[in-house]
C-alpha cells in the first residue's frame, strides 16, 4: 500500500485574526490539530501537538498502539507547557492522526476535528465528535437539526493538553485502491454540509490541490467563521489486505452512559364541544392583551435570567438572557462573566451534563455554581 497523492491547506477564515490550526502532511503520516484556550494559547497548543507528532513519527509506526503513544506524547507536551506558563493555563487542542501502514490505515482521534473516507464516490465520516452537542445527540436529548443552532455547538468535551492523561479513540480499517481520506478541522464541517464536501471531492479528486482549495473557498463563502484546515491523501493498494474493518473504540473504558427514556402517559382526548364564537372586537382586544403580556414577560425574563454555558474558545461562562439562537445569528443571551481558568474539556461528562443543562437561575446562584467547579479543578 502506498500514498499516491496528498495535499494540505489551512486558512484563517473571515472572522478570526489568528490561525489556531496546525497540520502534518508527511506521507505516510498525516495529522490535524485545532487549538483552543484564548489569547495565543490555542495557536501554541496546536503547534506543539503537531510538532510532537511530526518528531515522534519520523521513525515509522509499525503497530496501532504506537499511534496511541504518539498522541499521548503530544498531550504530555501541551500539558507540560500549560503547567509551566501561567498565560497558557488550560489551553488545549483537538488531534486527529492518520497513519498509512502495510495492513491498512490507523486513525487516532481526540476532539471534534474529523476524518472522512471517500470510497466509490461516497463520503463516510469515520470519527465521532467529542463535543457537547454530539453527546446530546448520541444520548437522544438533541436532534441533528437542533444541534446546528445549539448555543454550545462549538464546545468540545475531550482535548489534548487539559489533563495529564487523555482518552483516545483508535481504530484501523482496510483500504481499497484509490480510497481518498480527508482530515479537517470543524471550521470546514461547521460551514458546509457533508453532501457539499462529497461533491467537491468527487468533482476535483483528479487534482487534490484543487480539491483542498475549493473546500476552503466553499467554507469561506458560507461565512468562514473559524479557521479552516484540510488534509487529503489517496492510496494505492497493490494486494488486497486480509483484514476487516473495525468499529472505532476507545483506549480506555467508555465514559458515556445511556440516558433512560422518560415514559409518557397517553390520555384519550375528550370529544371537543363546538365553542360559541366571541365577537371580533373581543378577540382582537384579547390578542393584544396577550401579546403585551408576553412582551413584558419576555423582557423581564431576559433581564433577570442567567444560565451557565461555554464560550467558543472553551471557557465556561455565565450568560444573561435565554439560551436560544434566532435565524441570522441573533443571540438571546450575552456573556456577563467568563471564567479565566475553567474549560469545559476539564470537566467530566457527568459534570458537563449537570452544569450545562441551561436551567435559568439568578446571577448569584450561577456565580456560586461556577465558583464551586473552579475550586474542584483548581483546589
Amino acid at each position: 500500500m502506498s500514498v499516491i497523492g496528498s495535499s494540505a491547506r489551512t486558512d484563517t477564515g473571515r472572522r478570526r485574526r489568528r490561525n489556531e490550526d496546525a497540520l502534518v502532511c508527511e506521507p505516510p503520516l498525516f495529522a490535524i490539530a485545532d487549538g483552543m484556550g484564548g489569547a495565543q494559547a490555542g495557536e501554541v497548543a496546536s503547534q506543539l501537538a503537531a510538532e510532537s507528532v511530526r518528531e515522534q513519527g519520523q521513525g515509522g509506526l509499525a503497530a496501532p498502539e504506537q499511534v496511541i503513544e504518539l498522541i499521548r506524547a503530544a498531550n504530555q507536551r501541551v500539558y507540560a507547557y500549560s503547567s509551566e506558563n501561567a498565560s497558557a493555563r488550560g489551553m488545549g487542542t483537538t488531534m486527529t492522526v492518520a497513519v498509512v501502514a502495510d495492513y491498512g490505515v490507523v486513525i487516532g482521534h481526540v476532539g471534534d476535528s474529523r476524518a472522512y473516507l471517500l470510497r466509490d464516490d461516497k463520503l463516510t465520516q469515520l470519527t465521532q465528535d467529542h463535543s457537547l452537542v454530539a453527546e446530546l445527540i448520541r444520548s437522544g436529548r438533541l436532534s441533528p437539526e437542533e444541534a446546528e443552532t445549539h448555543p454550545q455547538r462549538s464546545v468540545i468535551t475531550r482535548a489534548l493538553g487539559t489533563d495529564p492523561e487523555v482518552e483516545i479513540d483508535l481504530f484501523s480499517l482496510a483500504a481499497k485502491d484509490h480510497d481518498l481520506f480527508l482530515l479537517c478541522s470543524d471550521g470546514l464541517t461547521s460551514m458546509i454540509a457533508d453532501e457539499e464536501i462529497e461533491r467537491v471531492l468527487v468533482d476535483s479528486r483528479d487534482d487534490l490541490d484543487v480539491a483542498t482549495r475549493e473546500l476552503i473557498e466553499a467554507a469561506n463563502q458560507a461565512g468562514g467563521e473559524d479557521n479552516i484546515s484540510v488534509v487529503l491523501f489517496e492510496l494505492e493498494v497493490t494486494e488486497a489486505p486480509e483484514m476487516s474493518e473495525e468499529e472505532p473504540e476507545s483506549d480506555v473504558a467508555k465514559t458515556l452512559t445511556e440516558i433512560d427514556a422518560v415514559p409518557t402517559l397517553q390520555v384519550e382526548p375528550e370529544k371537543p364541544r363546538r365553542p360559541r364564537r366571541p365577537p371580533r372586537a373581543v378577540l382582537l382586544g384579547l390578542t393584544a392583551t396577550i401579546l403585551i403580556a408576553l412582551v413584558a414577560l419576555g423582557a423581564y425574563t431576559v433581564s433577570t435570567a442567567h444560565f451557565i454555558g461555554v464560550e467558543p474558545d472553551g471557557h465556561v461562562a455565565i450568560y444573561q438572557g435565554l439560551p436560544y439562537d434566532l435565524p441570522g445569528g441573533i443571540h438571546l443571551y450575552r456573556p456577563v462573566q467568563i471564567s479565566s481558568r475553567l474549560l469545559a474539556a476539564q470537566l467530566t461528562e457527568k459534570e458537563r451534563r449537570r452544569l450545562f443543562n441551561h436551567d435559568l437561575q439568578s446571577f448569584g446562584n450561577s456565580k456560586h455554581q461556577l465558583t464551586q467547579y473552579e475550586k474542584v479543578v483548581y483546589p
